[in-house]
């Protein structure tokens, strides 16, 4: 439960949001996303009201303007590579071609186009959060949402992940990562927001690692 949150964040920002767990991180990704609606307050995202929005509304609303990254990826197994990207353009009702041609563009930016016919299944954890960001990525959205996306992963993995969202995010992509690791916040997100309780306890700059100065 969030406690009268006041909260901004601007386009292209990266935005870290850190706290111990039953903090409100998860909360504030899943209010953003219109997955949850406050019991008082107002969301706007992208200029979209979501307390104004039916149900319906609000599902087109994520498909077409939020990307959502999780820490388990969340894949179809019985899919391919490609088609687990090209399925969140298919509930948009985008055309085929031009979404199978922005599905590929994505695998090949993301190195891992060589992987386009193959299964989950047979993917490291780097590539499948790889191909879980492509498809968060595909219908171009507002917002990317990315709920521990390192979690599962080993710390060099992990750190890949965070390298390719902090490009995702140079070339103008808005970022809102909920994390518990400090340290990959310290080195990788532009602004820190900590909860504590569904408090908000701080809103700081988090200089990178290599900007600060440190080794």
């Amino acid at each position: 439960m969030l406690d009268q949150l006041n909260l901004e964040v601007a386009q292209g920002e990266f935005v870290a949001v850190m706290g111990p767990s039953g903090s409100g991180k998860s909360t504030v990704l899943n209010l953003v996303a219109g997955l949850d609606r406050p019991t008082t307050g107002i969301i706007t995202v992208d200029g979209s009201a979501l307390s104004e929005l039916s149900e319906a509304d609000l599902a087109r609303f994520r498909r077409s303007r939020i990307g959502f990254v999780f820490q388990f990826f969340h894949l179809l197994n019985n899919l391919s590579v490609l088609d687990n990207v090209l399925i969140a353009a298919q509930l948009t009702g985008a055309q085929e071609a031009p979404s199978r041609a922005r599905a590929l563009g994505l695998l090949d930016e993301l190195g891992i186009v060589t992987k386009a016919r193959e299964y989950p299944a047979k993917l490291s954890g780097g590539e499948r959060q790889r191909v879980a960001i492509a498809r968060a990525l595909v219908n171009r959205p507002a917002v990317l949402l990315a709920d521990e996306p390192t979690g599962a992963l080993d710390s060099h993995t992990g750190e890949q992940v965070m390298e390719l969202l902090v490009a995702l995010n140079q070339s103008g992509q808005t970022i809102l990562l909920a994390t518990h690791d400090l340290e990959l916040v310290r080195r990788y997100s532009r602004r820190l927001i900590n909860l504590r309780d569904g408090k908000l306890t701080g809103d700081s700059q988090a200089p990178r690692q290599e900007e600060a100065g440190t080794p």
